[in-house]
Formats: C-alpha cells, sequence, structure tokens
C-alpha cells in the first residue's frame, strides 16, 4: 500500500462530502454519520453505510490508511467487530472523557 501525504486538517469532525471528506470516498451516496479526527488518527464511531455488501466500508478504510492516519473503531458491536477482527484491527484501550472511564478502541495503523 503506497502511503500519501498526511492532509493538514483540523481535529473534530468530518461530515459526508467535506472536502477531505470526498478524497478519502465518506460520501453523502455512500455514508450517514460522522468521522471525528484527532492527531494522527481517524476515529470512526457513528457511521451508517447506505450500501451494504458494496466494500464501501473497506475502500474508506483502506483510503485513510494510505493518507497515513491511523484508523480508530470505538465500541465496535457485533458484524462490525467480526469485520474489524478479520480486518486487522488490535483491541485496545483508551480514556473517554464522556464516559470518564476507559474504553474499547479497535486500531489499525497504515502500514510504514
Amino acid at each position: 500500500m503506497k502511503l500519501v501525504k498526511m492532509q493538514n486538517i483540523e481535529d473534530g469532525p468530518i461530515f459526508p462530502d467535506d472536502k477531505f471528506a470526498q478524497k478519502i470516498g465518506f460520501t453523502r451516496d455512500k455514508f450517514d454519520g460522522y468521522l471525528w479526527k484527532d492527531g494522527d488518527s481517524i476515529y470512526i464511531s457513528v457511521i451508517i453505510s447506505k450500501q451494504p455488501g458494496k466494500g464501501n466500508f473497506s475502500r474508506l478504510i483502506n483510503n485513510i490508511l494510505k493518507m497515513g492516519y491511523k484508523v480508530k473503531v470505538s465500541i465496535p458491536l457485533g458484524r462490525m467487530r467480526l469485520i474489524l477482527l478479520k480486518k486487522g484491527f488490535k483491541k485496545t484501550y483508551e480514556w473517554d472523557y464522556v464516559y470518564m472511564d476507559y474504553v474499547e478502541v479497535w486500531v489499525k495503523e497504515p502500514e510504514r
């Protein structure tokens, strides 16, 4: 996988069809919800695929990794956990200031 230089975007929400979102394939025709950038990581926490089983989620993950960012998924449930296992994500725990506790976060880092 060829890495592309990390884009200089601000930390915070990434909404479908934003400039950066378009570069990674996070568009309104494929997803509802938002992503969150924090430093060198893009969190996937609240998104819904509008076309399940079409590979859009896999392409989104791969595009984020190609841009040099870690992909993190907070508290995955059910099918999402199985998808992450298959894609080589590792289960970790991070402190969450909303819950004031450690929460499960699955992480995949870009190849360096």
